[in-house]
């Protein structure tokens, strides 16, 4: 399997999380795991996402969120 690509997004504010985020889904690697941890970066990422056409699963994780991201 490939390798995970990972986005830790942990303690940054909107919309950096989307921004990191939206540029590991251009690179074109998936999965894509990312980590946050407010339900605000969550939502705003899972919805860019999927604009994006990837398919998102979202796992509490600890005081945050894992969203795995594939195509």
């Amino acid at each position: 399997m490939n390798d995970v690509k990972i986005v830790d997004a942990s303690g940054l504010s909107c919309p950096q999380p989307v921004i990191l985020t939206r540029k590991a889904i251009q690179e074109g690697k998936f999965p894509i795991r990312v980590l946050v941890d407010t339900g605000t970066s969550r939502d705003n990422v899972s919805r860019m996402a999927q604009s994006q056409g990837c398919k998102v699963t979202v796992e509490a994780k600890g005081d945050g969120f894992v969203l795995t991201l594939t195509k």
